[in-house]
């Protein structure tokens, strides 16, 4: 199994259309991330788990589930950093693959010592960016192959169905 680590605001922070959004609106951002999060797990199977620091969320560590999308605020005075290290420990084993998502250099480098895969804010971006446009290409094709819903008829011709529809001959 393949799970990805997401350090939250690192990517928020990263990625222009999330930045763009955080300034009005930090909430809509982490939803946001988690929408795109949630099309990268169905699309590749990966157990995602995003993880934000708490310094924005106050009080206890909280967790939600979200689409098939694990959200992780951690405690105080617990950075996400510290979190990512501690759940790729956790979850490390001989039949899991852990990828961490951060452009923080030095955690990529701490979770590299851990046999964990790094992987970079720009490179998940790309990687979201090349899945979203394999998901519309199968939109498109799927709408393309669906026979017409309605058939166009005469106004003489649709009398007639509507009558041997009723019984009347």
């Amino acid at each position: 199994m393949d799970i990805l680590l997401v350090d939250g605001y690192n990517i928020i922070g990263a990625w222009a259309e999330l930045r763009a959004l955080k300034e009005k609106d930090l909430p809509a951002a982490r939803d946001r991330l988690v929408e795109m999060m949630a099309d990268y797990q169905a699309f590749t199977g990966y157990r995602v788990i995003i993880v934000f620091d708490a310094h924005y969320v106050k009080g206890t560590e909280k967790k939600y589930h979200n689409f098939k999308i694990e959200t992780i605020f951690t405690k105080e005075n617990e950075s996400a950093d510290e979190r990512i290290e501690k759940l790729a420990i956790q979850l490390n084993n001989r039949k899991t693959q852990i990828h961490v998502a951060t452009s923080d250099f030095t955690e990529q480098w701490s979770i590299f010592g851990q046999g964990a895969l790094r992987k970079s804010a720009r490179e998940l971006f790309i990687e979201v960016q090349g899945i979203d446009n394999k998901i519309e290409k199968s939109v498109q094709k799927i709408q393309e192959q669906r026979p017409l819903t309605k058939i166009r008829l005469s106004s003489e011709v649709a009398e007639i169905f509507e009558k041997w529809r009723r019984g009347e001959h």
